[in-house]
């Protein structure tokens, strides 16, 4: 008797004989004269496995991640996770690897254990989650919360047996982490203030909100050649820092006769990857906020297709796009779409209202008549279960409820009435934490360096305190002034685009080739309206000379600034690098000479 298959079982055997492909082509299985030749992949791994095909057909050998993903697909070994965890196992390099599809990360020999990456769209969270996220680091990691720079949380110290229970207790929460590392589309970030700030063009919640869960929904996103992010910025005051991503999307105002209906538009950028040394340039295409995860998608789908799947090191969007141009990119993305993208002349663009960079901290007036927002300054992003619950109390009892994390590290409370405001302030303060927070610390940013990452050459937190606590002793800085600590290459604290940025370096000491931890200092970086990539001024500083030379390179700009009024990135760009040197080097001499006294008395 014979009987349809239901779609459930359809999709399985697809997956199974894709699967069965995948492992022959990586020898998992003996191919028999009859099978032998050519298949066609099916199934949801369908077009990774034929870009992976193409680019060995065309000489190229296979990275290893790209191997370990047809082995077996990391959505199918979270049962093997769960056991091997079980019994307090750390995976090897290949699990490591899938195990980042469920966000768990082994982090040694940095520390035995693994760090748990969220995902939170927008980098919005209720206050019962951050309560929940807050008690599950205590029960199962070391006790303490990290806010990242894509406005999402870490959890660290985690046992591999505590793995499983975890994972599935953090979405009773309602929070996921599902993609969140290795080769797939991180967290989606959006604009702070979404919804609540009168600049705004368009509030980016449910933009963000729609690809999050387009992601969730679609096992055919997941894989790519390398990882890829996606921001939405609403031309509020606060930015998104959209120009650092793959993807960004940029709330525009068009005026009339653009050849388009005037209104609100998105302007489409593409490339952003600063630890490369590039921001995500304008493709001249727009469109309707609505149409924008459709098209997202279609640039992760030619992004599968045609990413270098043989080198990591040129994995990236930005290196499709070096390799063939806007022009042929976009002709992709739009047959993949089956139809043209909107072109609009920039002339025919209001300008973007200016960003204001104190806006993540402090107390400010909403868009709504007689409520506030009130920015917390957090020690370089890291949040204790104490914290955490009084926070969440707060915006319970005195807020609309959610918990807004910046790029900044730092988070917001939101829907805070004026009469309540001296009372939340206070609240905080009792935290000891603050929503005053100086111009140094208000844009402190820091990586996890090598207290808990095997990459980093260098302390990053633990000195960008260092840094702070010194630079606020000897220099009183008086504008606003963004200093970023990043411990190795993949700059996850986006060091280029800081006033002073600094990168981990081993710095030699000697002739036998002992180092010690150190730092390359770039200057002059941006971001928002004054996006730019900071140029390196100095190499191989020690860590312990660090805060002496970012003091230098403020006292430097104070004493040499045209008028209060300018930057210190409008500072930095008026010398060459050369000459920033020699101009900076009496207030290093200065500063080492005191440094050489404090120290003998």
């Amino acid at each position: 008797m014979s009987q349809e298959f239901s779609a459930d079982q359809k999709r399985y055997l697809e997956g199974f004989v894709a699967g069965a492909a995948a492992s022959r082509a990586v020898g998992g299985l003996g191919a028999t004269p009859a099978q032998a030749g050519p298949t066609v992949p099916i199934g949801p791994d369908a077009d990774h496995v034929a870009a992976q095909d193409a680019q060995v057909a065309a000489g190229k050998k296979l990275v290893d991640q790209e191997k370990w993903k047809r082995e077996q697909h990391p959505f199918e070994s979270y049962r093997r996770l769960a056991r091997e965890a079980e019994t307090g196992k750390l995976p090897g390099p290949a699990d490591n690897f899938r195990w980042r599809y469920f966000g768990l990360f082994n982090v040694a020999p940095a520390q035995d254990s693994f760090m748990l990456r969220m995902r939170l769209p927008n980098g919005i969270l209720k206050a019962h989650q951050l309560e929940g996220a807050a008690a599950l680091a205590e029960r199962f990691g070391g006790g303490y919360l990290h806010v990242t720079t894509r406005a999402n949380l870490q959890m660290r110290e985690i046992r591999p047996e505590q793995a499983e229970p975890l994972l599935e207790e953090l979405m009773d929460l309602g929070i996921v982490a599902k993609g969140s590392g290795a080769d797939n589309i991180r967290n989606v970030t959006g604009s702070p203030l979404a919804g609540i700030d009168g600049q705004e063009l368009i509030d980016t919640r449910p933009l963000c909100r729609q690809w999050h869960f387009h992601i969730l929904a679609d096992r055919t996103l997941y894989g790519l050649p390398r990882k890829f992010n996606v921001s939405f910025d609403g031309a509020g005051v606060s930015p998104a820092l959209e120009e650092t991503n793959d993807v960004g999307f940029q709330a525009v105002e068009v005026l009339d006769g653009a050849g388009v209906a005037p209104g609100i538009w998105m302007r489409l950028v593409l490339g952003g990857i600063s630890g490369h040394a590039d921001l995500a340039r304008p493709t001249g295409c727009f469109c309707r906020p609505d149409q924008a995860t459709a098209i997202a998608d279609a640039i992760v789908r030619v992004f599968i297709d045609h990413g270098d799947r043989s080198n990591r090191n040129k994995a990236r969007l930005k290196y499709v796009l070096d390799a063939w141009g806007f022009d042929r990119f976009m002709a992709a993305v739009e047959a993949k779409l089956g139809r043209k993208l909107d072109r609009i002349d920039e002339a025919a663009i209001a300008p973007r209202r200016p960003t204001d960079r104190s806006a993540h901290v402090g107390v400010h007036r909403q868009k709504q008549a007689g409520l506030n927002w009130i920015g917390v300054a957090l020690p370089v992003g890291k949040l204790t279960r104490e914290q955490a619950d009084g926070l969440a109390g707060l915006a319970r009892a005195m807020g609309d409820g959610d918990i807004r994390l910046t790029v900044w590290q730092n988070l917001i409370l939101s829907g805070i009435p004026d009469a309540k405001v001296a009372a939340v302030e206070a609240a905080i303060t009792a935290l000891d934490l603050t929503t005053r927070a100086t111009p140094i610390k208000a844009g402190l940013v820091a990586c996890t360096g090598n207290a808990g990452c095997k990459f980093a050459a260098a302390d990053t937190k633990r000195h960008a305190l260092e840094i702070a606590d010194h630079v606020e002793a000897h220099v009183a800085i008086d504008v606003p002034v963004n200093i970023h600590l990043t411990g190795c290459h993949h700059s996850c604290a986006q060091h280029y685009i800081g006033d002073i940025g600094l990168i981990g370096a081993r710095v030699p000491v000697n002739e036998d080739g002992d180092t010690v931890e150190g730092y390359d200092i770039a200057v002059g970086g941006g971001f928002a309206e004054n996006a730019r990539i900071g140029r390196v001024l100095w190499k191989a500083v020690k860590a312990g000379d660090a805060p002496r030379h970012v003091e230098a390179l403020l006292a430097t700009y104070l004493a040499h600034r045209r008028d209060g009024q300018e930057s210190f990135q409008a500072f930095t760009l008026r010398h060459e690098i050369e000459m920033l040197d020699r101009l900076v080097a009496p207030a290093l001499a200065a500063s080492a000479r005191l440094a050489v006294k404090e120290a003998a008395e």
